[in-house]
């Protein structure tokens, strides 16, 4: 430690008296100063640091009556103190709101409008390619959202899981008369999708369309779903919904809080008289199916009287919340929070100011009402100083032996001080273990 380092140097000096001991120090305690310790100056922007957060909390003692005496502003300040504490704190709770929303998934019903047209190219005998040769039809799905206030546009596919097109068997046969397309992970998205297929004659096809839900939902087997009210839910809900139903009907074992007694219906639905509630969830993977996709059918004419014609369809989508990306912006904002720290510098340095004219000002008024008696206790509290310097033993033994010396002003503070340290403690450790623990 450098403040160790410090003593022994002086002690080899030898200083005869305190002007001696008061040079040699200021001589050697530019040497010993942060050229050998890489971890002082973090020490010292660590020690400030913390005493911000110290002051912010309001562990930190408030100004003295003394100094409400000599600038009656300070009241004003204390007044300040409090409304900020009352400012964070609300600030706070709101923070802890925001982060607990933002773990549920934050969902909008909105209108996605989905067109499907068609063109018709008639063979052309005089062509030179093939394709010109032979008539063809290309059938257009496309869409957008509606009233749609993102500034990122979504992709069409984006919405879907997968796309089947129907074509007529009987024309195209069993094997050439199905159009998929289905997600993966290397999917890239798109604003439509085209079909083109050779024929001359109107056909009718049928369109599959599987909604891309996330988090994922499930279709209820008909039973849970006659009794639970839901057709389509994620399971979260689904499990939800079930427990609100066994609170409701008061199916929960009263001797044995993990059993539920099963009823007619989820006799029926479980096919047990009584099972644990953890086991819902495991029992619920055969009761769960894949959503029902949305069909649409249509007829793709090569009437040249219905070229322009375009079919229109209104689908409900569920979309992010754009309070979503708001929520997580002011989560992440550091711009209020270096402003705030700046001010609270600020502020610190300011309290430091007062203190240091306080201590001059009662130096002064001390020495005028009894120079006498203040240059014996400035003499003896020297003397105690000069042999802590002169040995290795830290603090004053006689002085903390006695209950008295625990009772004065500076132990309140020494406390606060000492438990708001150990809870950052175990904060950290807390907070270490739950992220090996995810990990």
């Amino acid at each position: 430690m450098p403040w160790k380092d410090a003593k022994r140097a002086v002690h080899k000096q030898m200083p005869a008296n305190l002007i001696k001991m008061k040079q040699h120090c200021k001589e050697e305690w530019p040497k010993i100063q942060p050229q050998g310790y890489d971890g002082y100056d973090g020490l010292i922007t660590l020690y400030r640091k913390q005493l911000l957060q110290v002051i912010a909390a309001n562990i930190a003692c408030p100004p003295s009556e003394q100094i409400r005496e000599l600038v009656p502003e300070s009241q004003a300040y204390m007044d300040l103190l409090a409304f900020e504490r009352k400012l964070d704190q609300t600030i706070m709770r709101k923070r802890v709101d925001i982060q607990e929303a933002l773990k549920r998934p934050m969902k909008q019903k909105r209108k996605l409008r989905l067109y499907i047209s068609n063109t018709f190219n008639p063979a052309r005998p005089d062509a030179d390619d093939s394709d010109g040769s032979i008539a063809s039809w290309e059938l257009r799905v496309e869409g957008k959202l509606l009233d749609d206030p993102g500034k990122q546009k979504k992709k069409f596919s984006s919405f879907f899981k997968s796309l089947v097109i129907e074509l007529d068997k009987d024309l195209y046969g069993p094997d050439n008369h199905l159009v998929e397309w289905h997600r993966t992970p290397t999917t890239q998205e798109t604003d439509g999708f085209q079909v083109k297929r050779p024929g001359d004659v109107s056909v009718r096809c049928t369109l599959l369309l599987m909604l891309e839900y996330q988090p994922p939902q499930f279709k209820l087997d008909p039973r849970l779903a006659r009794l639970l009210g839901i057709h389509t839910q994620t399971r979260s809900c689904i499990i939800q919904a079930l427990w609100q139903y066994v609170k409701t009907n008061k199916l929960q074992d009263s001797h044995d809080k993990e059993y539920i007694n099963c009823d007619k219906y989820f006799q029926q639905i479980f096919d047990c008289p009584r099972l644990k509630f953890s086991e819902i969830p495991q029992r619920l993977t055969n009761l769960l199916l894949p959503p029902d996709p949305i069909v649409i059918n249509h007829v793709i004419s090569v009437d040249p009287n219905d070229q322009k014609k375009t079919a229109c369809y209104d689908i409900d989508v569920e979309v992010d919340d754009p309070l979503k990306s708001q929520m997580s912006s002011f989560l992440l904002s550091t711009a209020n929070q270096q402003e705030i720290a700046s001010l609270d510098n600020k502020i610190h340095e300011t309290i430091e100011s007062i203190n240091q004219l306080k201590i001059q000002r009662d130096f002064m008024l001390s020495f005028s009402r009894d120079p006498k008696g203040y240059i014996q206790d400035w003499l003896k509290s020297q003397s105690r100083d000069f042999k802590v310097l002169m040995t290795d033993v830290v603090g004053n033994p006689e002085e903390e032996r006695r209950a008295a010396f625990y009772h004065e002003p500076w132990s309140q503070e020494a406390v606060s001080r000492y438990f708001y340290c150990k809870i950052q403690q175990r904060r950290q450790e807390l907070e270490q273990a739950l992220a090996v623990r995810n990990t």
